[in-house]
């Protein structure tokens, strides 16, 4: 087992992680080709990896350049916790929740859901909004516990 561990380059648990991860992608291929839906499947995907790949990772990477050049320079202390990884945490997970609901936050697929559920998309909105917020003051507030145990573990 050591020897095989030391082949793969990582804990054993690592490649049996891995290797379920493949079934359960196995098993979901079969699902999709079986349901006769492979190719809107294979479009959304290379879709998806397009619009991440050359849509979103240049613009969340250049907001987030620009953020840190913005913030205040602070001290930099060992036990001081950086201000944008506090903004990070918040602004990823909405901006993930935006992503997978957006037809449902922006209204673009009203008569399609009241067709399928039998209920409007107008709370949509106000819910991803009131996460938001919620996400940014646990995060803020966070940033304001670390910060005041830093500066108690300095004095």
């Amino acid at each position: 087992m050591k020897r095989l561990a030391g082949v793969y380059g990582a804990p054993l648990w690592h490649l049996l992680v891995l290797v379920a991860c493949f079934v359960v992608a196995g098993y979901v291929a079969t699902r999709v080709v079986a349901a006769g839906i492979w190719m809107g499947f294979a479009v959304w995907f290379v879709g998806a990896i397009i619009l991440h790949d050359l849509v979103l990772f240049p613009v969340y990477s250049a907001a987030d350049t620009a953020t840190r050049a913005l913030l205040p320079r602070v001290a930099r202390r060992r036990r001081t916790p950086a201000v944008i990884n506090y903004l990070r945490v918040p602004v990823a997970l909405s901006g993930l929740l935006l992503l997978v609901w957006f037809p449902l936050i922006l209204r673009g697929a009203e008569r399609n859901y009241r067709w399928a559920a039998g209920l409007s998309t107008a709370p949509y909105l106000a819910r991803w909004l009131l996460i938001t917020l919620v996400l940014f003051g646990v995060s803020g507030l966070l940033y304001v516990l670390r910060r005041r145990n830093s500066r108690s573990a300095d004095r």
